[in-house]
């Protein structure tokens, strides 16, 4: 068994976003805590991605317009919608 390094810290948030995150933990059931990481990890991924994106813009040219409707219509496809 695997037992991963946790750093405890102090974070302040808006009150309606820690209302909102609390429900949400607990509607999956899970701690606080581990809500927010998974959220946490999720948005370094989105970053990650948007790094690697604006990489291969610099190397090979911006994406065009078919290119981003085509993966547009993968991620509808896969049922991933936009965060707004």
């Amino acid at each position: 068994m695997h037992v991963m390094a946790v750093q405890k810290l102090s974070v302040a948030l808006d009150e309606d976003v820690a209302r909102a995150a609390r429900e949400a933990a607990e509607r999956h059931g899970r701690s606080l805590s581990a809500w927010v990481n998974e959220a946490v990890r999720e948005a370094l991924a989105i970053e990650d991605g948007l790094a690697a994106v604006r990489e291969y813009e610099a190397e090979c040219g911006s994406f065009s317009a078919e290119e981003i409707a085509e993966a547009d219509a993968v991620l509808d496809r896969a049922g991933i919608v936009p965060r707004r």
